[in-house]
């Protein structure tokens, strides 16, 4: 059952991932078409083609692997200069470039080039991919928010401690000679729910844990409902290092007040705008990381080839998003549990979608944005001094950096790959 499980798990966010991705190249292929640009491809996957079928002048298509897809527009570079001679390297790559391009163009009037476009146009066009996984990761996290609900700590207690395990041990079990544990000692039973602690009414654990960690190796009374009765039991907190969570949402080591119990759960319908504020705040962390990758990847493979255990807050292949639905998949959780994580680990692959592909280096989205308003800064400004309009922006100039970023990125996704299929991340 865990296997079947783990396989079933890998192909719900395979598909998810699918289906994003053919949702991000419809958020470019309706404007293009919408514009008259002339659209030759659409094609969801790299690789070999499963299945293709063409439509008008349009053939769309699957194809095996589920890593990316593209529309192939009439047209994405301006037409190259016949008078301008071939020479070097860097001029014969922009021009094998621009008559790749130019097979595009082959009985289509130029008026439906994404080349003639006005520069607005170009940037909702390319804007549109990226956009679409945005729209996506805030559905699925408002789904997650207010639909299913997001987990809260309540004021029942659903398992105590029988003892006080020393700090930083691998011991999960209580042996003869443990000290036992200030909740234990104190009376305290799962199923109490706690009313007030040193005099305090508290809603949650969260509140009852913070006037706790307070109060080191003070005696304080703690009024706990059992079976419709209220009861005052006392308890004194030993001083322990615990990990916790602070008010600003930060994991936190130290020596704090620990009792030694743990609350019972329930997911609560948050109100629509929780899942937007959520999207944009994992969105805030994954510009970071983005803006880290260089390091981020090193560290990878530094942790594959030493065997270390890698962050588990690191960049991620889709083997790794893979590996990691299964494991959830696979967990004895109730079902509802693994579905929001499902929900969650789709809605997150959108928004690292969105991020890096606004990234502004050609082939990204955000690099033909960037050539886009850099026409629309160069026309402005020649028409400021009232000079000539000056000629499109010329993206297959930029060729040869794409040729390298592109030669960067195959490396770091090997890197991944390689870290996801011999050291993965791994749920805790």
């Amino acid at each position: 059952m865990g296997v079947l499980a783990f396989i079933v798990g890998v192909v719900i966010v395979v598909v998810g991932l699918g289906v994003s991705i053919a949702l991000h190249e419809i958020g470019h292929l309706v404007p293009a078409k919408r514009f008259g640009v002339r659209v030759g491809q659409y094609m969801v996957g790299m690789g070999p083609t499963i299945w293709s079928k063409r439509r008008g002048e349009t053939e769309y298509g699957v194809k095996w692997l589920p890593i990316g897809g593209y529309i192939s527009m009439a047209g994405m570079y301006p037409a190259r200069d016949p008078d301008k001679p071939v020479g070097g390297l860097f001029r014969t790559m922009v021009q094998d470039a621009q008559a790749a391009n130019e097979e595009s163009r082959d009985g289509v009037d130029e008026s439906r080039t994404f080349a003639a476009l006005p520069t607005w146009k170009r940037i909702v066009i390319m804007l549109g991919g990226p956009a679409m996984n945005l729209v996506i990761a805030i559905v699925l996290f408002t789904v997650l928010a207010s639909g299913i609900g997001l987990p809260q700590n309540t004021s029942t207690v659903a398992s105590v401690s029988q003892c006080v395990l020393p700090a930083g041990t691998e011991q999960t079990e209580c042996e003869p000679g443990d000290p036992a544990s200030p909740a234990a000692a104190a009376g305290l039973e799962a199923g109490d729910t706690i009313i007030s602690v040193d005099g305090t009414a508290v809603d949650g654990f969260d509140d009852a844990s913070a006037i706790i960690r307070a109060h080191p190796g003070d005696r304080i009374d703690m009024v706990v409902e059992r079976d419709g009765a209220e009861r005052t039991l006392t308890i004194t907190p030993v001083l322990a290092t615990n990990r916790y969570v602070d008010e600003s949402g930060e994991a936190v080591t130290a020596e704090v007040g620990f009792a030694g119990f743990s609350p019972t759960t329930e997911r609560v319908r948050e109100p629509l705008h929780t899942g937007t504020v959520q999207v944009f705040e994992q969105l805030g962390a994954v510009a970071g990381i983005i803006l880290e990758l260089p390091q981020r990847i090193y560290a990878t493979a530094v942790d594959l080839f030493t065997g270390q255990e890698r962050d588990p807050n690191g960049p991620v292949s889709v083997i790794g998003v893979g590996r990691l639905a299964g494991e959830v998949a696979a967990t004895e959780a109730p079902v509802i549990d693994r579905t929001a994580v499902m929900i969650q680990l789709v809605g997150s692959v959108n928004i690292a979608l969105f991020a890096f592909n606004m990234i502004p280096l050609l082939p990204l989205d955000g690099g033909h944005i960037a050539v886009a308003l850099w026409d629309a800064i160069k026309r402005g400004w020649a028409k400021l001094l009232r000079r000539p309009a000056p000629k499109p922006a010329d993206a297959s100039r930029m060729v040869p950096l794409t040729l390298v970023v592109v030669v960067l990125m195959i490396g770091m996704s090997a890197i991944l790959f390689a870290a996801d299929l011999f050291n993965p991340i791994t749920l805790q």
